[in-house]
């Protein structure tokens, strides 16, 4: 699956509607960006069941600023609308696919319960 480009009018659908989500925040004049790129097409390629989504910063600042965007490449992982991490810098291709596999791993009952329990806390 190619990547989407996700602007402040699909994000909202693109998350809504993806089980599990990757995200890179990225800007044309960023060398380590562009870098990472190659690395997040293939993936998108390798793994057809999960959607694999692009932020330009430059033209999508409402979405950077939402997400307190202060360094790019920011990689985010979304699953089930819950955001299980994002972390400034380009990954290598083999973290990049172990990110992957953790973030299929992951237990959501055990996820949904603990951002409930904080929720309930607060």
């Amino acid at each position: 699956m190619a990547t989407v480009e996700l602007t402040k009018d699909n994000f909202n659908e693109v998350t809504e509607n993806s089980e599990i989500l990757f995200i890179d925040f990225w800007a044309a004049w960023c060398g380590p960006c562009r870098m990472f790129a190659p690395v997040f097409e293939r993936a998108s390629e390798r793994h057809q069941d999960v959607v694999f989504g692009k932020v330009d910063t430059e033209a999508e600042r409402e979405l950077a600023a939402a997400f307190q965007i202060t360094s790019i490449p920011t990689l985010m992982a979304v699953r089930e609308n819950i955001v299980l991490y994002a972390q400034p810098g380009a990954l290598p291709e083999q973290a990049f696919e172990q990110l992957i596999q953790k973030v299929r791993d992951v237990d959501m009952e055990e996820v949904r319960r603990r951002v409930e329990e904080q929720a309930t806390a607060s």
